[in-house]
């Protein structure tokens, strides 16, 4: 009788390699964010510093995660603190500096005659579906590209707050975060707040997501729409045709066709993304936590079919 010869492991290992199978394979981040990452670094956009520390790379699960991470705890040059320590990655530092430094604090001292000491946040990194919906997109938590701004602590230690401040009628605290809102939507390319939909009623999500561009520049999202006196100039068009508007998500397209490669999110209260459709699922949400939205009734809220990154409906949270 013939003897049977098992192939070595090597062998086995290089043979399921070239294999359909997919046994060795898993969803891989969109290049752009690792790129945008080194641009950022390469740049020096960012110093390392006492209140930015470079932190390990975050690697999963699934496509969540960092190449280089950083944990912030203060911003201009210390000038303003954070009162929860944020991960985030590079590009959002100096486009929330420049917020401050450009929007935030001269809005303070005119109105209140003073400087904004600390900026009161809910989290940034969290690995997690937008809105923790089921089934929905990643959320640009789930890349540290993202930070909810619950409001602001003057120099005096007088707080502000969307929560409570937003719809204070027509006062300065009001009109300071409404401000605010308008002034980050020229340095982020989604601003979310209250009004925007059921899950922003008690801060502004700000993030850095690639939703393409426009005859005018990259496409932006900045809901609820601000005031026409709080907008900024508009940008002359660049002599091509506008682009039409996305419906679809453009930041987890590298993820294929939606089969045995796609991340699937179960609800953060339960679950987190996968590396597979076989993987086990960590017991929650990953990251920084933050602010459980309200409980909605029976039919109510935004559907997952309502979340596309694009202009026509989203909330990134």
């Amino acid at each position: 009788m013939a003897r049977r010869v098992w192939p070595s492991l090597p062998a086995l290992i290089a043979a399921l390699s070239l294999s359909g199978c997919g046994f060795f394979s898993r969803p891989e981040r969109p290049i752009w964010r690792t790129q945008a990452e080194n641009a950022c670094f390469a740049k020096k956009l960012v110093t390392p510093s006492a209140t930015i520390v470079p932190s390990a790379e975050i690697d999963g699960p699934g496509i969540c995660g960092m190449t280089r991470p950083l944990k912030v705890s203060a911003l201009a040059d210390g000038k303003v603190a954070v009162d929860k320590t944020l991960t985030i990655d590079c590009p959002m530092i100096p486009a929330l500096e420049a917020w401050l430094n450009d929007i935030v604090q001269p809005d303070a001292e005119a109105r209140f005659g003073q400087k904004v000491a600390t900026l009161n946040v809910f989290g940034a990194y969290s690995c997690r579906s937008v809105d923790n919906i089921a089934g929905a997109q990643l959320s640009e938590h789930a890349f540290g590209n993202a930070v909810d701004v619950a409001g602001f602590t003057l120099a005096d230690g007088r707080t502000l707050s969307f929560v409570r401040d937003w719809k204070n009628g027509d006062t300065q605290e009001a009109a300071f975060l409404h401000e605010a809102h308008a002034g980050a939507c020229q340095y982020f390319s989604t601003v979310l707040g209250p009004g925007a939909d059921v899950f922003h009623y008690n801060h502004i999500h700000l993030d850095l997501a690639n939703h393409g561009a426009t005859n005018t520049g990259p496409r932006r999202i900045c809901k609820p729409t601000p005031a026409p006196n709080l907008l900024s100039a508009p940008v002359a068009p660049d002599g091509l045709p506008p682009a039409p508007e996305m419906e679809e998500p453009l930041d987890i397209a590298h993820l294929g066709n939606g089969g045995a490669n796609a991340v699937a999110l179960a609800p953060a209260s339960s679950a987190g993304p996968s590396d597979g459709p076989s993987a086990a699922l960590p017991p929650a949400a990953i990251g920084e936590a933050d602010p459980a939205p309200p409980v909605l009734p029976a039919g109510a809220g935004p559907s997952i079919d309502a979340e596309p990154t694009s202009s026509i409906g989203v909330h990134d949270d």
